[in-house]
């Protein structure tokens, strides 16, 4: 059978691949004006990334019980921010606030990243923000070894999605399991390193991941703030950032 397509349909159509073009356009424009260093440009967001990242979390973080940390939750904690995030931080797990409320990087340590996003000349909705593990480690100690084997997948899949152009490991924990090393905070920090997300070949270009100390660490250590702040100007840097005027 012959289908005939209407003139409301053909116009429809029309428009929607005008729609499409003139988006694809805009988005190739603004990351043009990013990479040439201009300011103020807004991120767009990735809607295959968004419905990526949704899927994951609600067929398979939501409900995980692959550990015994679903037996101790409240809810699980699967990040927040721009699927379209050209920065990444990852800290190590959720706290009481953030088992509670659902969302990474709350409270006073939360408070901490943000002023450090802002000196960046960032604003939270721009970075996408996440932890190794999924759920709370009761009295907030250090995730154990299982557990990390066991969620750190999901992570690996959050970065391989967003594909950010650099990453921020927050504290040991989280700097350790991305790049499968053993090696101190103390010592990684400073420098980037080379992350590949899963399923990249080593003909794939890494991603530039830098090691910093935990803003929760920060707040018992204050003296440590001028060398984090020193890796993130390494970031600025790569990414071509400005802190904000006074």
């Amino acid at each position: 059978n012959t289908i005939h397509a209407t003139p409301t349909t053909l116009g429809a159509n029309a428009m929607a691949t005008d729609s499409s073009d003139v988006r694809d356009g805009l988005i190739q424009q603004l990351e043009t004006d990013r990479l040439l260093g201009a300011r103020a440009v807004p991120i767009v967001p990735s809607a295959g990334a968004a419905k990526a990242l949704t899927k994951l979390n609600t067929e398979q973080v939501i409900d995980c019980t692959k550990c015994s940390l679903c037996k101790t939750r409240t809810q699980t904690v699967f990040g927040v921010g721009n699927p379209a995030a050209r920065l990444v931080f990852v800290g190590e797990a959720p706290g009481f606030e953030e088992d509670r409320q659902g969302i990474p990087f709350i409270g006073r340590a939360g408070d901490l990243l943000t002023k450090m996003i802002i000196a960046m000349g960032l604003k939270r909705d721009d970075v996408y923000i996440c932890n190794v593990l999924k759920c709370r480690p009761p009295d907030n100690r250090d995730p154990s070894p299982e557990e990390i084997t066991e969620c750190s997948p999901y992570l690996f899949e959050q970065l391989a999605t967003i594909s950010p152009q650099v990453i921020v490991a927050l504290g040991a924990p989280a700097s350790k399991t991305l790049l499968n090393t053993d090696e101190t905070i103390g010592h990684l920090r400073g420098k980037f390193h080379d992350f590949r997300p899963t399923g990249a070949s080593l003909e794939d270009a890494p991603i530039p991941l830098m090691p910093t100390y935990h803003p929760a660490y920060l707040l018992r250590s204050p003296n440590q703030k001028p060398k984090t702040w020193s890796d993130l100007q390494m970031v600025m840097a790569h990414l071509g950032l400005k802190p904000p005027a006074r």
